[in-house]
């Protein structure tokens, strides 16, 4: 299937539920859904941040606009605030969000200060206020000299075509396998100038950087690509896709406004219309929610309902998207699904990635790579997504990429978490792959679910539990 690749990394950033045929809704409507005095939800009201009057939800301002949304319409859409961090010496990272169904993460560019100038990294959406906060690094360090789309995915590259033109005396460099889906367009429709040129598989393109290009072909017409880029100054290591990191704590992009704060709260919920206190545990609970429904689609911690039952129950409601709440979360099974993704932080393969790069490790491509970027003297990782920085060494890195080596498509999230993935890679995707010796996903029970079916339709007289 044409492009396949491309909406495998896309669709990462949605929960197979929202993909099952509801409504999409702005991220932050106007409505408001009122109380009656002396309940316990006008109680909760009370305390909540999402009660605040709407004038209060302006400190995202003209700023932070983003004209170009519609040509990827998923959250925050036009009101995409950027937030800069520096995490070492030469080294800053811009945090912005991206996501659907609240299912919010952020989306992270990386600028280092090399030798002769500035590269850059995973463009994000070229606001003014992103601009800004840029052009004070180039005001103290120099130019923007290099610009780096390191992925085929549509999240980054739609982006990164925008961004370069802001910067039309800088060296453009995209990975050389760009496709768009369902139908092939020229890199000029896609929005990336005439300037781009192919990033070479191996080597340098600006003084004190090195590189290494990940190219693997999961199915027909498709392609995953992945830029490890290193800067040997600061032992800096970045990655788009391949690897990721996380922990109980939100990222600070996501706790920055009262209005990004909305999607922690609104996966906090236990109820349909329940609004909770904006407390740092339900920032973590929301945080937590939203991570495992980013990797597992349907985590083994829930029960979902994709019939009409929670369609029904739709009302106005303060948070957005009617209240739409298709999952049941078991409390102590979320909790240690979680603890068996994060381990603290530790480095890890998002599921789909992985299924994606099972496809590609016969030709040693994925060995080859991951070699080659070990041989790198990196102390800090810098993904493009989730958590960042992470503390981490060559074997650190190595150590999500074991699978290959034992042949095997092991993994170490809870088997339950996994399930659904697997059924799909057995059905639904087994006509977009090619075949794999590695065998379906498989991880470490962990008695996840308690035996209840994991999806459940009355209308539809469906009650699953997957192997």
């Amino acid at each position: 299937m044409q492009g396949f690749a491309a909406l495998l990394t896309a669709t990462h950033l949605f929960t197979a539920a929202a993909l099952r045929g509801a409504r999409p809704q702005p991220a932050y409507p106007r409505t408001v859904c009122r109380a009656k005095p002396g309940t316990r939800r006008a109680a909760l009201a009370a305390f909540s941040l999402t009660t605040i009057p709407n004038a209060a939800r302006a400190d995202i301002g003209p700023d932070s606009q983003y004209n170009l949304w519609p040509a990827l319409p998923v959250a925050p859409y036009s009101r995409r605030k950027t937030i800069r961090r520096q995490i070492k010496d030469d080294v800053w990272v811009f945090d912005q969000i991206i996501g659907i169904y609240y299912v919010h993460v952020p989306i992270r560019m990386t600028v280092i200060r090399g030798e002769t100038g500035l590269l850059v990294y995973a463009p994000v959406a070229p606001t003014k206020e992103c601009l800004s906060l840029l052009e004070e690094l180039i005001q103290q360090y120099g130019p923007v000299q290099t610009i780096i789309l390191p992925s085929v995915a549509v999240e980054h590259k739609v982006l990164a075509g925008p961004f370069a033109r802001k910067f039309p005396d800088a060296s453009f460099y995209v990975v050389d396998q760009q496709y768009s889906f369902p139908l092939p367009l020229p890199s000029l429709w896609l929005r990336l100038p005439r300037r781009a040129r192919p990033l070479p598989r191996s080597g340098s393109v600006q003084e004190g950087f090195k590189h290494e290009v990940l190219t693997v072909k999961p199915g027909p017409g498709s392609y995953f690509q992945d830029v490890a880029l290193y800067h040997v100054k600061s032992k800096t290591l970045c990655v788009c896709d391949a690897v990721l990191s996380v922990t109980a704590e939100p990222p600070q992009i996501l706790v920055a406004e009262p209005e990004y704060r909305r999607a922690l709260l609104f996966h906090a919920r236990d109820e349909p219309l329940e609004l909770v206190e904006d407390t740092p545990e339900m920032r973590r609970k929301g945080w937590r929610r939203i991570v495992l429904l980013f990797n597992f689609f349907i985590p083994g911690s829930v029960q979902a309902d994709i019939g009409l039952a929670p369609l029904k129950a739709l009302r106005k409601y303060e948070y957005g998207w009617g209240g739409w709440q298709p999952f049941e979360w078991n409390a102590a099974d979320e909790v240690k699904s979680f603890e068996q993704y994060s381990k603290n932080g530790k480095l890890a393969l998002l599921p789909i990635i992985q299924i994606i790069l099972n496809r590609g490790v016969s030709d040693k491509s994925l060995e080859t790579w991951v070699d080659r970027v070990c041989g790198w003297d990196f102390d800090t990782v810098v993904p493009a997504h989730l958590d960042a920085p992470v503390k981490a060494t060559p074997a650190d890195f190595r150590e999500p990429f074991q699978f290959a080596s034992r042949g095997m498509n092991d993994v170490r999230f809870c088997d339950e978490d996994v399930a659904l993935l697997r059924e799909a890679e057995r059905g639904p995707l087994k006509f977009s792959v090619t075949p794999t010796t590695y065998g379906p996903l498989a991880g470490k029970p962990c008695g996840l679910g308690g035996g209840r079916p994991r999806v459940v339709s009355e209308e539809l007289r469906l009650k699953w539990t997957p192997n």
